[in-house]
């Protein structure tokens, strides 16, 4: 059973049985979406985001870049490996650090 989450974002053609994806389990998606590139997916059903931003210094005179990393839950019907342009939606607490999944 497929269901849309209602955020405005293609359903993945595969099917899980993960009960934390959005589209095929229970779990649901609320607040913020973020983009970012994917670091790391060496955690089991968890990836790593990078989101770098422009931040201007007004010393210098100038923009400086600065980074930051999330962790999100990974579907299993999602396939998605390091350097993939991802996007991520909040979610309740999946774990201590996990507080996102992916949805596209």
């Amino acid at each position: 059973m497929t269901r849309d989450a209602g955020i405005g974002v293609k359903i993945p053609e595969r099917t899980c049985t993960d009960p934390h994806c959005p589209f095929h389990g229970t779990l649901a998606v609320r607040g913020i979406k973020l983009e970012g590139k994917v670091v790391s997916t060496k955690m089991q059903d968890t990836i790593v985001i990078e989101r770098e931003r422009r931040v201007y210094n007004r010393k210098y005179e100038r923009y400086e870049k600065r980074r930051s990393r999330k962790h999100a839950h990974l579907p299993p019907c999602i396939e998605k490996k390091v350097e993939d342009h991802v996007v991520i939606m909040e979610c309740r607490p999946l774990s201590k650090a996990v507080s996102f999944v992916v949805v596209e």
